[in-house]
This record gives C-alpha cells, sequence and structure tokens, in this order.
C-alpha cells in the first residue's frame, strides 16, 4: 500500500477488536437501540446469533435474533428476519450494531 493510503474503513467489537462490518455495508446511521444510537449494515461479519424471537421494537413486531461477536460473545445488536408491517420490509436480514458496542478502524 502507498505511503498515505488508508485501507477500507471497518467496525470492530469493542471489548477484543474482532472485525465485525465495513463502512461501506452501512444503510442508515439513524437508528436508535435500548441504549442509544445504532447503525444498520447490509452485510455483518465474525458473529454470531442467537435464537430467532418476534419482539416488539419502535417500529412495530419483528422477528429477530440477537449478535454477538464470535470472538468474546459480547452482545452487538441484532438482526432483523422478519418484519410484520410492510414499511419495515427493507431491514429484513440486515443488522443494527449499537454504536457504543462497536469502534472504528482505519479512519
Amino acid at each position: 500500500m502507498a505511503e498515505g493510503a488508508v485501507g477500507p474503513r471497518l467496525y470492530c467489537c469493542f471489548k477484543c477488536r474482532n472485525l465485525v462490518s465495513c463502512h461501506d455495508d452501512i444503510v442508515s446511521k439513524t437508528f436508535r437501540a435500548n441504549n442509544g444510537r445504532a447503525i444498520l449494515f447490509s452485510h455483518a461479519m465474525n458473529i454470531t446469533l442467537g435464537p430467532k424471537e418476534d419482539r416488539r421494537l419502535i417500529t412495530g413486531l419483528h422477528t429477530i435474533a440477537d449478535v454477538y461477536c464470535s470472538d468474546c460473545g459480547e452482545l452487538l445488536g441484532w438482526k432483523y428476519w422478519k418484519a410484520y408491517e410492510e414499511s419495515q420490509k427493507y431491514k429484513e436480514r440486515k443488522f443494527v450494531l449499537e454504536n457504543f458496542k462497536i469502534v472504528k478502524e482505519n479512519w
């Protein structure tokens, strides 16, 4: 890599620095979680999923699964499996990671 060049902007688990997503996979930065702001990503990596469950969120009923770091097991957010309201269908198969649970790398 040339001097001064920067690689892809990444997001990592705040606890162990395991890579969990890329800046290019951001769908929206305007999400809210129980503990503050969150980011909606189209993809996530190096994660494990909890069991699917129906949960009533701010925008209605969704089938989701909690998302954990595959290295340290920290709860990072959730994955939307199903949205029951038509206006929320764009969230299906996407990941919400809470801002305070992830850190930026290569910025």
